[in-house]
């Protein structure tokens, strides 16, 4: 008699872990935003030149070819060798095509000709036959072996070039990655042979399904080699992860693994990347206008003036990779810039005694300096705050020293600004400055286009509120919530409590706004300070806007930091902030 219902809870069980279970994958395939990447196109036919392989190569690897990528007369011009410019190997993944390297090689294309080909990319990839090397690891040592005897053919394709290259720099598409990290460990080869490294989705740390023996084994290879040898790797690396769009690779799989022994390595999520800000899925990463756009800038940034080739210098490799990865101040970039500027012309300047001030700039005829004394304010703040948004790569704020009105030199601080979708920004701690007696906000002759101001000096206190995150087993039911009353132009939201991969909650700002006849636009920017994972959300206000809370790398023990909800906010509005736990997100969070 027992027997019957027993089966009957069991079936019950098993039906609610399926449910659950259910649930959770809803949320991994389609539980993130819209695919906000805007599709990269080529302005004339594609074409790929197939590069002929020495005998023995070509009979050795029947299956694989390399081929270099061209449009129209560019492709005509090189089909008669050797080569002149600079030369960057794209390796495709788990079934890709040699053919998805067509959006870098032509973005990099028009970049060149609007230089008039000072300098210019010849893009190669290699095609691997679409083999499936994540479901069968069988052909990853093959591939190594193939790649290692591409880049010395290609570097044979400029011999004899006044600035013949001497290494390559990679692009790798997932499994493409894990083989370019894979040459380290061939014995015969060279690591001068490598300048640069990026790889795109690459699952660094682990397989995705670890299907068979020959996968795991060439893992722990790689992994293991990088890990002994770190310290004596020169070159320099970058993993871009897709977020939580991709759902193939799970971002945390692809931060470089013992990231802090390696100097020269970079991991960052795309959503992070400045003028990039949106996550990719497994495929769109190879052609994300927005983040191939920034790659190509990058690279051209990466030349060295003298040889004509990608820098050999180490540390200006990692500063342009921050500068266009990690943190964008609205300026070109510059591997030495000029600190001191001189503020001199026919200018107004205009003191400004008040500790909060906007002004709104169209059609100037003249510059003007607005200068804000700052012996007064110290005693009063700890803080100054400054936006702007005139998202131009002129320096907008300085700093002066023993000025009284104005001063002939200062001190660039914009060098030190964020730029973030609609504003760029800058927030100063003032003790760190004690030899600056005034700050100085530059407002050039503009004509026909509107920008505006802002700047207001604060105490950090009254700027950082604490919210703590509900409960993992809420299940929704209570949330914790915080009401901005006051008139700042920023708030950091403190999300205590949060900093492991099983947590996920759902975050609703709400704005109301009084006597507000134009469009305004808020930002609300995640910021992650233990890794380079942070996303943004813009929010025409009065508005509802909801914004998922959680990660794609855990706490480090050792780390006290706490996450933030960085909102750029708008003075004439009120926010409500409110947090709770998403259980669909939880379980996405386990199964992926």
């Amino acid at each position: 008699m027992l027997l019957p219902s027993v089966s009957v809870w069991n079936l019950a069980f098993y039906a609610f872990m399926m449910c659950l279970a259910s649930l959770g994958l809803w949320d991994v395939f389609f539980g993130f935003e819209e695919n906000k990447c805007s599709m990269s196109y080529m302005f004339e036919y594609p074409e790929y030149q197939k590069i002929e392989l020495p005998k023995k190569l070509a009979k050795r690897y029947p299956a694989y070819e390399l081929y270099l990528y061209g449009e129209g007369s560019y492709a005509e011009e090189h089909k008669i060798l050797p080569l002149t410019g600079i030369p960057v190997l794209f390796l495709p993944g788990n079934a890709g095509s040699y053919k998805q390297v067509r959006s870098l090689g032509s973005i990099a294309l028009r970049k060149a000709e609007d230089i008039d080909f000072k300098y210019h990319f010849d893009f190669f990839s290699v095609n691997f036959n679409e083999e499936l090397v994540a479901l069968y690891g069988g052909s990853l040592q093959k591939q190594t072996k193939f790649v290692h005897e591409c880049i010395k053919t290609i570097l044979k394709l400029y011999k004899g070039q006044e600035f013949a290259p001497k290494s390559v720099a990679i692009i790798g598409h997932s499994m493409g990655g894990l083989v370019a990290r894979a040459l380290l460990t061939l014995k015969n080869f060279k690591q001068d042979l490598i300048n640069l490294l990026i790889t795109q989705a690459t699952p660094h740390v682990a397989p995705v399904m670890p299907l068979d023996r020959f996968i795991t084994d060439f893992y722990m290879t790689v992994n293991n080699y990088w890990i002994l040898n770190a310290r004596h790797i020169n070159f320099t690396t970058l993993s871009v992860a897709g977020g939580f769009r991709d759902y193939q690779v799970r971002s945390g799989l692809t931060f470089l693994p013992k990231l802090s022994h390696h100097t020269s390595a970079l991991s960052v999520v795309s959503s992070a990347v400045p003028k990039t800000w949106v996550s990719t899925d497994h495929l769109s990463i190879v052609w994300c206008k927005q983040l191939q756009l920034t790659t190509i800038r990058a690279f051209f940034d990466l030349i060295d003036a003298d040889t004509k080739q990608i820098t050999q210098n180490p540390k200006k490799k990692l500063s342009v990779l921050n500068h266009h990865f990690i943190r964008h101040p609205a300026k070109h970039f510059e591997e030495n810039p000029a600190i001191i500027s001189d503020l001199t012309g026919t200018s107004m300047w205009v003191p400004v005694k008040v500790s909060k001030w906007t002004y709104v700039a169209y059609n100037e005829s003249d510059k003007i300096y607005f200068t804000f004394p700052l012996a007064n304010h110290r005693k009063i703040y700890t803080h100054v705050y400054c936006q702007s948004t005139m998202l131009d790569t002129n320096s907008w704020i300085f700093g002066c020293i023993n000025s009284t009105s104005m001063c002939r030199q200062g001190v660039d601080l914009s060098w030190k600004a964020e730029l973030l979708p609609t504003i760029k920004s800058l927030t100063l701690r003032l003790q760190d400055y004690p030899s600056l007696s005034h700050l100085v906000v530059y407002v050039p002759s503009v004509h026909g286009s509107k920008f505006v101001i802002d700047c207001e000096f604060f105490k950090k206190e009254t700027r950082s509120i604490q919210l703590p995150v509900t409960h993992l087993f809420s299940f929704g039911l209570s949330s914790s919530k915080v009401i901005l009353n006051t008139s700042g132009l920023f708030y950091n939201i403190e999300l205590l409590n949060f900093g492991q991969i099983y947590q996920a909650f759902k975050i609703n700002v709400v704005s109301k706004c009084s006597g507000v006849k134009e469009e305004i636009t808020s930002i609300y920017k995640l910021h992650i300070p233990w890794s380079y994972e942070d996303s943004l959300t813009i929010a025409q206000v009065p508005s509802s806007t909801e914004i998922s809370l959680k990660l794609h790398i855990a706490q480090p023990e050792n780390d006290s930091h706490v996450a933030l909800l960085k909102m750029y906010t708008s003075s004439d509005c009120q926010y409500e902030v409110t947090v709770k736990t998403s259980f669909s997100q939880i379980l996405g969070q386990v199964i992926a």
